[in-house]
């Protein structure tokens, strides 16, 4: 999912509970703090700033990531 504003954050948060695989709770997990997104990944804390996308790894890990990479690593499905 792609990061831009609260209503963005508001819906990671949503997509996190319905999908959630790990352990925390989206309240431990994430925090917003205007414009940024804070989240606690496997590596710490990092933050995603608005258009970053935050998306899940294959063990269920989460994390920002930057247009850039996204857009070289990915295609449109």
């Amino acid at each position: 999912m792609r990061f831009t504003d609260l209503d963005s954050y508001l819906g990671i948060v949503a997509w996190w509970k319905e999908q959630n695989t790990g352990t925390l709770a989206a309240e431990e997990m994430f925090e917003y703090r205007h414009p940024i997104m804070l989240i606690n990944t496997l590596e710490g804390t990092m933050s995603a700033s608005p258009g970053d996308y935050v998306i899940r790894g294959v063990q269920g890990e989460i994390y920002p990531c930057k247009p850039d990479i996204f857009e070289a690593t990915y295609e449109p499905a």
